[in-house]
């Protein structure tokens, strides 16, 4: 009586073409939703008007994205009288460095919105009323 030859299973693989590797950028898409992109905008817009108005609201910001470029309307409430054109252009600049900076998206154009102006008169003479109390 014989007995089976027991055979050592290969430990080679059967051979198959080795995939070329891809490099990482090339493997996918990464998409940055929206309102994440706007998230960025208003928190760079509160960066660029610190100190804000204590009354004011947070910047807000709404932003469209089609492939890698955005388009952001940010809304503010500002003091007055003050230079608003160099508080909005400031806004404008850091909020397009941001996005530019964190997301890697081009951002052609800040529309700015003024909602809202808080007078430093009235909210001095608000103070000096409630000091006189």
């Amino acid at each position: 009586m014989s007995t089976p030859s027991r055979e050592t299973p290969s430990r080679e693989t059967p051979s198959r073409a080795t995939p070329s590797r891809v490099p990482p950028a090339e493997r996918g898409a990464t998409r940055i939703a929206d309102r994440v992109v706007a998230k960025i905008a208003a928190q760079a817009a509160r960066e660029a008007l610190a100190p804000r108005p204590e009354q004011a609201a947070a910047p807000h910001a709404t932003v469209t994205v089609h492939h890698d470029i955005a388009r952001v309307r940010v809304s503010l409430e500002l003091d007055y009288p003050s230079d608003l054109a160099a508080q909005c252009a400031s806004v404008r600049r850091r909020v397009a460095l941001r996005i530019e900076e964190y997301a890697e998206m081009a951002v052609p154009e800040v529309d700015i919105d003024i909602e809202h102006l808080h007078s430093t008169h009235t909210r001095s003479a608000a103070g000096r009323d409630r000091r006189l109390r």
